[in-house]
């Protein structure tokens, strides 16, 4: 019995490898709030892209130093 609380103890306090969990644990959510809000992250995406359309249009028509 004595062991085995021994092995608990020691399983307790150890360490090793945490960061990798805490890691992956920060991955996870992020992937989640990703697919939670898919829909409004890809249409704000949309929307930067357009105003970028815009603005290179912008560019090719003026200029003077053609």
């Amino acid at each position: 019995m004595k062991a085995l609380t021994l092995w608990m103890k020691h399983f307790w306090e150890d360490e090793e490898g945490l960061q990798t969990l805490e890691i992956m644990l920060i991955i996870a959510v992020i992937v989640v709030i990703a697919l939670m809000f898919r829909d409004k992250i890809t249409s704000w995406i949309q929307k930067l892209f357009d105003v970028g359309d815009k603005n290179i249009d912008q560019f090719g028509t003026g200029g003077g130093g053609e």
